[in-house]
């Protein structure tokens, strides 16, 4: 799920120059509309412009990667740091 307030918004030529073999824009494109094994790459429009960001591309290449038999490599991003303390304290809560 794409996190707006904690994720940094770029572009999607942005998003081509960073990752290796600087894919072309039409890749990225087609990452979004039609995606690879049923999983699309996360973006918001914002203004009319597209917009993606690096967490979104990790989720996506892990995903596609463990979906096509590889083994992701495990994220310690921010993200899902925040994921766990929260699933931590909902446990914490419930008394679990």
């Amino acid at each position: 799920m794409f996190e707006i307030t904690s994720e940094s918004l770029i572009s999607l030529k942005e998003a081509c120059a960073s990752l290796p073999g600087r894919p072309h824009i039409s890749t990225i494109w087609r990452w979004i509309q039609r995606g690879i094994d049923g999983i699309r790459l996360e973006t918001v429009k914002v203004g009319g412009k597209r917009f993606t960001s690096a967490e979104a591309l990790e989720r996506f290449i892990q995903a596609t990667t463990a979906a096509s038999g590889g083994r992701p490599q495990v994220s310690t991003s921010v993200v899902s740091q925040n994921r766990i303390a929260q699933a931590n304290r909902v446990c914490d809560e419930a008394g679990l």
